[in-house]
């Protein structure tokens, strides 16, 4: 029989064997006394015994016994009414009550126990008084020392049982949060991840294969007439190409971008502004306007990729045909404007962005601003033309004056072509 808890653990197994143990001993004590002292009814005293020892060995062979309180109690009254015979026969078996306190607390109902304990150790004194000839105070003081110390153990552990049961809920409880948040952080660093990608790959590979795409047009509309022409577009197509090229391999290896490499922001924006001038006859200038602090790779890049979606948006979507960058400070900002002369268009009539690349542009350049806690703001209606600026507040001076380091990630000046952010 089971006198613990419902899930026996190595202590608890042992602790039962040990009360096992102990009811044995006291039952083998009572019919030795009575045969080692000669009492008249020695022969009684051990079939008693033995007859207590059968009937208890019984409870540990009941399957529902520690799972059913009537099978339990029926058991204990049982050896209760065997053990009360070998009272009557030996005033030894009064040791006999204590481990059947342990019983009556861990089997019985928690309002019953107490009061089986108490009928118990009233039996014990009065037995006990009754092989005396006389009863005394201190009689009934041993046993209902006996039954308060096992209530109060048997208490202590159930409370500590409990304690112990809910720890382990709390530790479940823990461990399955810490699992689900986990998961949930995961899922929002893919989800991070593949928006940052789809940034990177719109503001950089796709307008690349944009600007391919377009001069190669211009080469086959200039062909035959005018070969020279063809072969510059063609010209700059390879070369477009070569700069995709290394914005494929920066991905994979997540270094600077050949654009702001070894150079300034400035100077990779006045270097956009020129190649994008070039390649699609368009007048593009450039302005810095006072002294900008340096500023760490994510401003940087942000910065960059923002100018080159806005140029493509002014070459494939506008019919621009002039268009100013401007890279300025204004008081505890940074801000990047540039405005084209091109058809204009209602901003809040953007496209949805869509698997195509439609309307993505705009939302990839608002998306790199709110990241670095600064805004968008387009200005543009149609035909007059469209202004965009960028502002970003500038860092903390102890972040500002580190040195841009190679494993940001970063832009490339081959994306100056178009963006399907414009309607």
């Amino acid at each position: 029989m089971n006198i613990s808890a419902p899930a026996p653990t190595p202590t608890t197994r042992a602790l039962t064997w040990c009360l096992h143990l102990l009811v044995v001993g006291l039952l083998a004590l009572t019919a030795g006394r009575a045969v080692a002292d000669g009492a008249p009814r020695a022969a009684l005293t051990v079939a008693a015994a033995v007859a207590c020892a059968l009937v208890y060995a019984v409870g540990p062979l009941l399957p529902r016994a520690a799972l059913s309180r009537s099978v339990a109690a029926w058991w204990l009254t049982a050896v209760g009414a065997v053990w009360v015979v070998l009272l009557v026969l030996s005033a030894d078996a009064v040791w006999v009550a204590f481990p059947l306190y342990f019983l009556q607390l861990h089997l019985l109902p928690r309002r019953v126990g107490p009061a089986a304990v108490a009928v118990t150790a009233v039996a014990a004194a009065v037995g006990f008084a009754a092989h005396q000839g006389a009863f005394s105070a201190a009689m009934m003081i041993g046993p209902a020392l006996g039954g308060a110390v096992a209530v109060a153990v048997v208490r202590g552990y159930q409370a500590l049982y409990r304690e112990s049961e809910q720890r382990r809920r709390l530790i479940e409880e823990l461990t399955a949060t810490r699992a689900d948040l986990a998961r949930a952080q995961h899922t929002a660093g893919v989800l991070a991840e593949r928006e940052r990608l789809a940034r990177e790959i719109h503001d950089t590979l796709a307008q690349g294969f944009s600007s391919i795409q377009l001069l190669l047009r211009a080469a086959e509309r200039a062909l035959p007439g005018q070969p020279g022409t063809a072969a510059r577009h063609v010209e700059a197509a390879r070369q477009a190409a070569v700069d995709n090229l290394a914005e494929a391999r920066r991905f994979v290896a997540e270094l600077t971008p050949p654009t702001l490499d070894g150079t300034t922001l400035a100077d990779a924006l006045e270097r956009l502004c020129a190649t994008t001038g070039a390649r699609h006859h368009l007048t593009v200038r450039f302005r810095l306007v006072g002294d900008l602090v340096p500023l760490p790779v994510a401003y940087d890049v942000a910065l960059l990729r923002v100018a080159q979606s806005a140029l493509a948006n002014s070459v494939r979507h506008a019919g621009a045909t002039a268009v100013d960058v401007v890279l300025s400070r204004l008081g505890d900002h940074c801000v990047l404007t540039v405005v084209d002369d091109g058809c204009g268009f209602d901003p809040g009539k953007l496209p949805v962005p869509g698997p195509d690349g439609g309307g993505f542009g705009l939302a990839a350049m608002r998306a790199r601003a709110n990241a670095l806690g600064g805004e968008l703001i387009v200005d543009s209606s149609p035909g007059h033309g469209t202004s965009l600026t960028v502002r970003l507040p500038l860092p903390a001076p102890t972040t500002t004056s580190a040195p841009a380091t190679p494993t940001a990630p970063t832009a490339s000046s081959t994306t100056d072509t178009e963006s399907e952010a414009r309607p």
